[in-house]
């Protein structure tokens, strides 16, 4: 068994916690938790789907440390990403009796995460959380940075806050139970920070490694999530609230994609294969605005398809997919900003005219008529 490595974040303000990494981290959390928080309550919020087996694990690590802890299980899925639910575990936590003096513990995926630290943020004006994230993607995204929030109809994550964790606990073996969309997931994040990350190498890795880790190779698995974190890591701690600039590079490739999971229905489309089909478009957007030369297209086509991320037989009208980046929240003065590449390793945020967005959603949209076409008449996400 490999030993842990500990990620150290300082953010501005002095807020520090640690990212702890390994195939043995849970094993720390009781100790860990002790260490961070004088109080006698926590209360474990998971999912119907990962609580019977991790949630359990960390309420009696946090038992054996000697706090008085609750469970809640939520359903899975982002329909759980609600104002109302919010409501529900406030009222819970209330009756609890829970201070400010008392903790959150996140047991999960990214809803999870995400609406947990909500709670966590808002109630009493804010408490303290631990992140302990059981997928790929939460391990390397979500669960690092101190985003929260809840989705709308109008779009994903519109109401929010930043709400760092004091800890956050990534047991590489939780990850053996995760199901196909799960992995396709992870995988998308990995990918998009090695091409906006500083060093070349870090996606070069990537390329060379992808077979091993679509076999679930645990080594590499363990040092993907090292990496990936300890980039997001040094990128939030320039800049926790996105107000700097340098946090925008973590948006390359979702303003399609977020745009994708709204037309498709939320849950129809996996967060990561939308991502995957945002590097995509963004890829070949930046030949247009940047001169990005189109090896680079190329290295983001075979990077995904090694990783098991396929350009999808799925589309929807261009004229809905632009109407719905005109929401986005990077767009500033009516104009759709994406991050977009020089090269790999050098990314710049650009505001793309109108025309130029429709031109490259129309091609897109032809492209994807002809793969529905090769799959039979079928979308993807239909029986």
């Amino acid at each position: 068994m490999s030993r842990d490595r500990i990620i150290h974040v300082a953010l501005p303000g002095g807020h520090v916690y640690d990212i702890r990494i390994g195939s043995g981290a849970l094993s720390a959390l009781s100790s860990t938790a002790r260490d961070l928080k004088d109080c006698q309550r926590a209360l474990v919020i998971s999912d119907e789907n990962v609580g019977p087996a991790y949630g359990k694990l960390v309420k009696k690590r946090l038992e054996e440390a000697g706090f008085e802890v609750y469970d809640l299980l939520i359903a899975p899925g982002e329909t759980s990403k609600s104002v109302e639910l919010a409501n529900e575990l406030w009222e819970a936590i209330a009756r609890y009796g829970f201070t400010r003096d008392d903790f959150i513990v996140a047991c999960g995926g990214g809803v999870v995460g995400d609406l947990a630290g909500f709670v966590a943020s808002t109630y009493m004006r804010g408490i303290d959380f631990i992140q302990v994230p059981t997928t790929l993607l939460a391990m390397v995204d979500s669960s690092i940075g101190g985003k929260t929030g809840v989705n709308l109809q109008a779009g994903k994550n519109l109401v929010g806050t930043f709400h760092q964790p004091v800890f956050v606990c990534s047991d590489i073996r939780c990850l053996k139970t995760l199901l196909e969309e799960d992995w396709a997931n992870g995988f998308a994040e990995i990918a998009k920070s090695s091409f906006v990350a500083p060093r070349r190498s870090f996606y070069e890795w990537l390329r060379d490694n992808a077979a091993g880790l679509m076999a679930h190779d645990v080594e590499l698995l363990e040092e993907a999530v090292y990496m990936t974190a300890e980039f997001k890591a040094s990128v939030v701690s320039k800049d926790s609230t996105e107000s700097a600039g340098v946090r925008e590079c973590l948006n390359y490739g979702h303003t399609l994609a977020h745009a994708i999971e709204n037309a498709a229905g939320y849950g129809t489309i996996a967060h990561g294969r939308a991502v995957a089909e945002g590097m995509r478009f963004a890829a070949r957007l930046s030949v247009e605005m940047l001169g990005c030369d189109m090896s680079v297209v190329k290295a983001t086509d075979s990077l995904l398809d090694s990783l098991g991320l396929p350009a999808l037989p799925w589309v929807a009208p261009p004229e809905r997919l632009f109407k719905l980046m005109k929401g986005d929240k990077k767009a500033r003065g009516g104009q759709v900003r994406f991050v977009l590449l020089e090269d790999i390793a050098k990314w710049k945020l650009v505001a793309v005219p109108d025309d130029v967005i429709m031109e490259h959603l129309r091609a897109w949209c032809t492209l994807k008529e002809r793969l529905i076409e090769q799959n039979g008449g079928k979308m993807w996400g239909q029986a």
